[in-house]
């Protein structure tokens, strides 16, 4: 950058929790105009260092910069205000409200003291298109929108108040084939405006197609800090674990012979329009994919399994047995042993009240 100030930097940044020390002297510098992948295990610290940078949780000690000047902030919307925007994986939509309501609802348009619709619509379109989501409704509900949809207005919501550095942490991981490679378009387009964008992710295919510049955080700490391209998958994969690549994973086992019995069988499926004659054939020791495009009736067969449908015509087996799923509860029954891990597990897979 022939010498200038790097747009960001952050230097000696720890963070405690209790006895748990979630980053220790993190060291981190964004430049503008690039994209720059966080890599790391579950628990390295990635999470934490984006809350300390989005004005999220404040950091124990270290300090921060922006254009070379101090920065400190007490909140995200301080950050915001800096051109910081975090789109953070767990999404922060109303599902009651519409897009265009989700999209300004940090600082609506107004005009004699009332929430100008037409300039709401307006900006809500606008991002929207620069998401590469033209085709969402913005009077639509998000509630009544699919999760990769509801992931795309995040974005859209994101780029609504004009970062100068977008933070995404794991924003692909709802979102289908198609939408992905829109996503990677609008990013590519943002770096060369001259945004700086901060891109977390656990898949090496999409760090080796965007990123510019890589870190690796380990147990709180940068490990690594790198040209991206210029180390192999398993290089990176060894600085995330701190081990060799031949340790992490064992043999593959022997694939499962075809004449071994079902374990869970389904016959000629069909539900309302979105199932038709659908058969299915699971054993023990398999790992069954189930591919297709967004909405092709892979989570309705699941739910379907689980007994979560009603009107279900076909027959289900469980060790080559008829059984009678009615509810989720007889799903979970001994005698079946069966679980469903959701689609929204926020949404469908927790009691965000209770403990």
């Amino acid at each position: 950058m022939d010498g200038a100030a790097p747009l960001f930097r952050m230097e000696g940044i720890s963070k405690r929790y209790g006895g748990v020390r979630a980053l220790e002297k993190a060291e981190l510098v964004v430049e503008a105009g690039s994209i720059h992948a966080i890599l790391g295990e579950n628990g390295a610290g990635k999470s934490t260092l984006i809350k300390v940078m989005a004005g999220v949780v404040a950091p124990d000690e270290g300090r921060m910069t922006l254009d070379g000047r101090e920065a400190t902030f007490a909140s995200p919307g301080a950050a915001n205000k800096a051109g910081i925007v975090c789109i953070f994986q767990e999404l922060s939509l109303v599902p009651e409200l519409s897009v265009a309501d989700n999209i300004v609802i940090s600082d609506p348009p107004k005009r004699f003291g009332m929430i100008d619709r037409k300039a709401q619509r307006r900006i809500a379109e606008e991002a929207l298109a620069r998401a590469g989501a033209a085709d969402i409704h913005p009077l639509a509900l998000v509630k009544d929108l699919p999760l990769s949809r509801r992931q795309m207005v995040e974005i859209a919501k994101a780029l609504a108040r004009k970062p100068r550095i977008l933070i995404l942490d794991e924003a692909t991981s709802a979102l289908t084939a198609a939408d992905v490679s829109k996503i990677f378009a609008v990013l590519k387009r943002l770096r060369s405006e001259g945004l700086a964008l901060l891109y977390i992710s656990h898949r090496m295919n999409e760090i080796s197609e965007l990123a510019d510049q890589c870190t690796v955080f380990r147990n709180g700490r940068n490990v690594a800090s790198y040209p991206a391209g210029s180390k192999s998958d398993n290089e990176v994969v060894e600085l995330m674990i701190g081990r060799e690549y031949s340790h992490i994973f064992p043999p593959k086992p022997a694939a499962v012979p075809a004449a071994a019995a079902p374990r869970l069988e389904g016959r000629k499926l069909s539900w309302a329009d979105r199932l038709h004659d659908i058969s299915l054939t699971v054993r023990a020791g398999e790992v069954v994919g189930l591919g297709g495009l967004d909405g092709q009736g892979q989570r309705e067969l699941l739910l379907a399994f689980f007994g979560v449908l009603r009107g279900l015509s076909g027959q289900i087996l469980i060790d080559g047995k008829p059984v009678s799923i009615t509810s989720p509860s007889v799903a979970r029954d001994d005698g079946i042993g069966m679980a469903l891990i959701p689609e929204d597990r926020k949404t469908e897979g927790l009691m965000l009240p209770m403990t």
